[in-house]
């Protein structure tokens, strides 16, 4: 990667990073919601079932809030 403009490379690691986090959040939701059955509901909600939403309501703002602050930033092209 010597050979890339500074400006690519940052471009390159932003979206090499963004679509790592976002599988790994994905796999990591949906390991836990099927693994551990918490995504689903039998017939009431259970302790698990909260916690899995609530934590994945929170992973995802905090990935969106990550994206946001990561493509803020402006190249000098544009």
């Amino acid at each position: 990667m010597n050979g890339f403009d500074p400006e690519v490379r940052d471009y390159l690691k932003r979206i090499v990073l963004s679509l790592f986090l976002g599988l790994l959040w994905l796999v990591s939701n949906m390991t836990f919601g099927i693994f551990f059955e918490w995504m689903f509901f039998e017939r009431r909600p259970t302790a698990g079932n909260i916690i899995f939403y609530i934590f994945g309501l929170l992973t995802t703002v905090l990935y969106f809030r990550f994206l946001r602050r990561t493509w803020k930033k402006r190249f000098p092209h544009g």
